[in-house]
């Protein structure tokens, strides 16, 4: 089964993005974190972004809050599925970092949920590698039946 790996911009977002730790964890979907801001740390985002599909992950969910250039540089340096988080922050209450992530330009493609989105950024990321995986597709399947009550 591929990976999901979770870049965050900032330490302040770990607490908001631990529901997609524990999302994953539920369907038994290995992961790992990383901060690595676009601003403070190019290098090393561009690294983590790069290397990602070799060390076999198969989706990719940044978190940012502000200007939120961190999803669109991540899938300007990977081919694997982007999927940003906007994180609630600053003076406009987190929609800068909604219009940064979903209005990338042409050839930039990155999934965007809601603010604070963190649970639907996982269920996203489960639904992407159950493509190609039919026990996490099974698995997916099941919760969407609980949902019914």
């Amino acid at each position: 089964m591929k990976k999901v790996r979770i870049i965050l911009g900032s330490k302040s977002d770990l607490e908001i993005c631990k529901p997609i730790s524990a999302v994953l964890n539920d369907f038994g979907v290995e992961h790992d974190f990383h901060i690595s801001s676009a601003h403070r740390n190019p290098d090393n985002t561009a690294m983590l972004a790069k290397n990602a599909e070799n060390d076999g992950f198969g989706v990719i969910i940044a978190c940012a809050g502000m200007a939120a250039h961190l999803p669109g540089v991540i899938a300007s340096h990977s081919t694997l599925p982007v999927i940003g988080v906007p994180i609630q922050s600053g003076a406009l209450g987190g929609m800068d970092a909604l219009y940064s992530i979903a209005q990338l330009p042409p050839g930039v493609p990155v999934a965007c949920v809601a603010i604070n989105g963190a649970k639907n950024a996982a269920l996203l990321a489960v639904q992407i590698l159950a493509l190609e995986d039919g026990a996490l597709k099974l698995k997916y399947r099941e919760y969407k039946d609980s949902l019914k009550g």
